[in-house]
């Protein structure tokens, strides 16, 4: 499997935002789910710019290895994100779902086509 699209998606998190391993899988409809996710977010290649340090686990943990744990702390913290036990995904989360439009306002632009 290419991880390719999974790149793409990460790439689209803004700075000083964070999203989980499950909700990359879920947008992608990656098999092998969060899993899936994290192989692909190990094996980023260098020099092109995949925030990779913006992709947590469940909850908003960490879910690293020392050293590099350490460093996306490090990372996040440059970016604003306030890093503790758990990162508070309230605060800092980001989603790729596109915005809801409201049935009545679909019905409005079918109307005036």
């Amino acid at each position: 499997m290419s991880w390719e699209p999974v790149y793409r998606l990460v790439k689209k998190i803004p700075r000083g935002r964070v999203i989980t391993y499950g909700e990359v899988a879920k947008a992608l409809r990656t098999p092998g789910g969060a899993r899936a996710v994290g192989y692909a977010m190990a094996a980023t290649p260098p020099g092109r710019g995949i925030p990779w340090h913006r992709v947590l686990g469940a909850g908003g943990r960490i879910r690293l290895r020392e050293p590099y744990a350490a460093k996306q702390r490090r990372l996040l913290e440059t970016e604003g994100v306030v890093v503790g036990r758990v990162i508070d995904m309230k605060i800092y989360g980001w989603s790729f779902r596109r915005p809801q439009v409201k049935k009545a306002a679909k019905r409005k632009r079918r109307k005036t086509r």
